[in-house]
């Protein structure tokens, strides 16, 4: 954070800027700070939510008068509305916008820590019972899987339906075609390979829905068989070695879609059109989707860029398969494992039909989570 001790009216009262007598500075717009203004008539208190438009604001608002008073806060002036505001400097430090900006594509957030199998040595673990009476070990838990993606949860009942105890300790089951939950056996006839004994390339679930669910939730009521391990792949890890490899490969897999379907069950078709690798404008990596079962024939690369677009889709498809990528581990009952959907892979060995396995399925959203992490973190139980 930045001790800011100084501030200076600038462009005729369109802008401010505050220094902290060593040469740094942050610059701030008056409509900016009027549409931001934290006092009880432009934000609701307790939910914080604005309560003006931003039509209710003078299109030539300026900022009249600035200073900084002895308790360390901002007051500003505006006209034409002769409204004063407040600002703590800690808080105009922490939104602060005066920056360059970002030009590497693929960049991630402070908050994540991408892996490979080195995390072997340290997996993500936590107790059931443990979590669910300790909120301080909630948020641990809630963590991990912010920073890895993915975080094993242990200790739990051995009950059908189980997993759903385990989505209520952050957020809401997210309901599909397969259900609340859905099983993890072998079946006869299957409608998804998910359901069968095969060994499954690491890959995101449902591409072909727009969104995505962004966590699912796994959960180990039997594994008996022989095989059947889990893995884990830091999608976001494959990425940044691709880019790392061939710059002009990561870009081709970001900047044209690809299609995904399926239409394994009687009454849906589900469909979606997005890149394997998805950039937000300013170039941070903010989702994978891959998987090789559910890729629909890929029409949108032009013809001069498609052997070009393949040969990058076999390289993210061999790093993702390389196993320094992969974190691998067998469930035990009352074991599951939650990952962000969007960019943790997730894979299994093939098993025999000699013993068991039945794991159960289910999927949330991450903003829940992310909710219950954030309430957490200011102290809220």
């Amino acid at each position: 954070m930045t001790n800011f001790t100084q501030v200076e009216i600038i462009h005729d009262g369109a802008a401010i800027a505050l220094g902290d007598g060593n040469g740094l500075s942050a610059r701030f717009h008056a409509m900016w700070l009027r549409d931001n203004a934290l006092d009880e008539q432009t934000r609701a208190p307790g939910s914080g939510q604005r309560l003006i438009t931003l039509g209710d604001i003078p299109a030539d608002t300026r900022v009249a008068s600035a200073h900084i008073n002895g308790g360390g806060d901002l007051e500003l002036r505006f006209s034409p509305e002769d409204k004063a505001v407040c600002f703590p400097l800690s808080w105009l430090s922490d939104h602060g916008y005066d920056k360059a900006p970002r030009i590497e594509a693929g960049w991630v957030p402070v908050h994540i820590q991408t892996w490979g199998s080195g995390l072997n040595e340290a997996l993500p673990n936590a107790d059931y019972d443990t979590v669910k009476r300790d909120p301080a070990a909630l948020k641990a838990w809630l963590a991990d899987i912010r920073r890895l993606g993915f975080a094993k949860l242990g200790g739990g009942p051995v009950e059908s339906g189980s997993l759903m105890q385990v989505a209520s300790l952050f957020g809401y089951v997210r309901e599909t075609n397969y259900g609340k939950w859905f099983e993890v056996r072998t079946e006869v006839n299957p409608v998804n390979l998910a359901f069968t004994g095969l060994g499954l390339q690491a890959h995101t679930d449902n591409p072909y829905r727009d969104p995505v669910p962004t966590l699912q939730i796994l959960y180990c009521l039997e594994n008996s068989a022989e095989g059947g391990d889990s893995f884990v792949v830091d999608g976001y890890a494959a990425a940044h070695r691709l880019r790392d490899e061939n710059p002009g490969g990561f870009d081709l897999l970001s900047e044209y879609c690809a299609r995904f379907e399926y239409a394994g069950s009687a009454g849906v078709r589900l469909t979606s059109r997005k890149p394997m690798i998805e950039l937000a404008p300013d170039g941070e990596l903010t989702g994978i989707r891959f998987n090789n079962r559910s890729c629909a024939p890929i029409t949108d690369v032009p013809f001069g860029d498609m052997a070009d677009y393949y040969s990058a889709y076999r390289r993210f498809a061999e790093i993702v398969d390389d196993p320094a990528m992969a974190v691998s581990f067998k469930l035990e009952p009352g074991e599951c494992f939650v990952v962000d959907n969007t960019r943790v892979l997730h894979a299994r060995n093939g098993y025999s039909g000699t013993g068991s396995r039945w794991l159960q399925g289910c999927y949330a959203d991450r903003d829940g989570l992310y909710s219950t992490l954030a309430a957490l973190e200011h102290g809220e139980e």
